[in-house]
C-alpha cells in the first residue's frame, strides 16, 4: 500500500513538474493563439487548407519570420532595432547598385552589400554600448538616416527612386537561386525563403539554449549590471546581437532583390513594427531576459495566417490591422497570465 501511495505521488509530481515545464515556456500563448487562427480560418474558408494556400501562407510567414528571429535574440537581449526594416531596403539597394554601377557580376554587389550591412549593425551596437543611450533613440536615428540614404542615393546614381534592373547581369540565375527560388514538393510550390526561415529558427534555438553566448544573451537582458558583475561580456554580446539583426536584414534584402531585380528605394519603412510585433506575440518580452527563436517563428506564422486568411475567407483586408493589433493584445496578455501561473507554481 505505501509503495503504490509512494507510486501515486511520484506520479503527481511529475505531472506537476511537467505541466510547470509546459507553462514555463515563453510560445506557449502564441502556440495556443496559431492553433485558434488556424481553426477560425479553417471554418471561414474553403481554400484555406488546400496545399497551395498553405504554402502561400508559409511564404508569408517566412518574409516577416527571417528578420523576427534575430530581433526576437536582440528582444530577449533586452533591446530593440527601430531601423530593422529600412536595412532590408538598403541592403537590396546596395546590392543592386554596386553590381549595376560596376558592371560587375551580381556576387559582387551581394558581398559588399553583406559587409556594409553588417557594418551597420556593428555600428548600432557600439553606439549603444559606448553612449549608453536607449535603444529607442540610437535605432530611431540611424532608421531617419537609413531613410534619408535610400532616397537620396538611389536618386543620385539612378536618378529615378528605384534601381535598374541586373536580371541580365552575370550571375543572377546563381543568386535568384540562393535568394529567391521555388522548387516543387508534391506538386505544390515553395519558396525557398521558407528553408532561409528555418534554418535561422534552428540556429538560434540552439544558440539561444545550448551555448555559452545563448546564456549571455539571457543574463543581459535579464539585469546587464549584474551579468557584467560575473564576467559576461555584455558589450560584445549586445553589438553581436545587432549583427544578427543585420544579418536577418542582409538575407531579407537580397531575397527582395532578386525576387523582382529592381528595388523601391522607399520600401521598409513600417516593417521593422511587423518584426517587433512577431517576437512580442511570441512571447518575447518588452524589458528582456525572455523569449524563444520559435515563439518568434509562430508570431510570424500568426501574421502570414492572417494576412492571407482574411484574403482566402473573401474579408474586409481594411481590417488586416486591427486583428494584428488584437492578436498582439491577447497574445501578451495571455502570455502574461501564463508568466505568473507558472511563478506560482514554482
Amino acid at each position: 500500500m505505501s509503495a503504490a501511495t509512494d507510486g501515486i505521488r511520484e506520479g503527481r509530481f511529475l505531472q506537476s513538474a511537467s505541466a510547470r515545464r509546459l507553462l514555463s515556456r515563453p510560445e506557449l500563448g502564441s502556440v495556443v493563439g496559431a492553433v485558434a487562427v488556424f481553426v477560425v480560418f479553417a471554418l471561414a474558408a474553403d481554400s484555406f487548407l488546400r496545399a497551395s494556400s498553405l504554402s502561400t501562407v508559409l511564404y508569408a510567414s517566412s518574409t516577416i519570420g527571417i528578420m523576427a528571429v534575430p530581433v526576437a535574440l536582440l528582444m530577449i537581449g533586452g533591446e530593440f532595432d527601430l531601423s530593422a526594416g529600412v536595412l532590408v531596403t538598403s541592403s537590396a539597394l546596395i546590392s543592386s547598385m554596386t553590381s549595376y554601377q560596376l558592371t560587375a557580376n551580381v556576387w559582387v554587389g551581394v558581398g559588399v552589400s553583406l559587409l556594409a550591412t553588417l557594418a551597420v549593425g556593428a555600428f548600432n551596437g557600439f553606439l549603444l554600448t559606448r553612449t549608453r543611450l536607449p535603444s529607442f533613440i540610437v535605432t530611431l536615428g540611424t532608421f531617419l538616416m537609413l531613410t534619408g540614404m535610400n532616397l537620396g542615393f538611389t536618386k543620385l546614381i539612378d536618378g529615378t527612386v528605384s534601381t535598374k534592373t541586373i536580371a541580365d547581369m552575370e550571375g543572377f540565375p546563381a543568386a535568384h537561386a540562393v535568394f529567391a527560388s521555388t522548387f516543387t514538393v508534391g506538386g505544390v510550390d515553395i519558396k525557398i525563403t521558407i528553408l532561409w526561415w528555418l534554418a535561422l529558427v534552428a540556429v538560434a534555438s540552439w544558440i539561444l539554449l545550448r551555448t555559452r553566448a545563448g546564456n549571455w544573451i539571457l543574463a543581459v537582458g535579464g539585469n546587464a549590471d549584474a551579468a557584467r558583475a560575473v564576467g559576461v561580456p555584455v558589450a560584445r554580446t549586445r553589438v553581436a546581437l545587432y549583427m544578427g539583426v543585420a544579418l536577418g536584414a542582409w538575407i531579407s534584402g537580397q531575397h527582395l532583390l532578386f525576387s523582382y531585380d529592381v528595388v523601391q528605394s522607399g520600401e521598409g519603412v513600417g516593417n521593422e513594427l511587423i518584426y517587433i510585433i512577431a517576437a512580442v506575440i511570441g512571447g518575447c518580452l518588452i524589458t528582456g531576459g525572455h523569449g524563444s527563436a520559435v515563439g518568434s517563428a509562430v508570431g510570424a506564422l500568426l501574421f502570414g495566417m492572417t494576412s492571407k486568411g482574411i484574403v482566402f475567407a473573401e474579408w474586409n483586408p481594411d481590417w488586416f490591422k486591427f486583428f494584428l493589433g488584437a492578436m498582439l493584445l491577447l497574445a501578451t496578455l495571455l502570455n502574461h497570465w501564463v508568466r505568473k501561473r507558472a511563478e506560482a507554481a514554482k
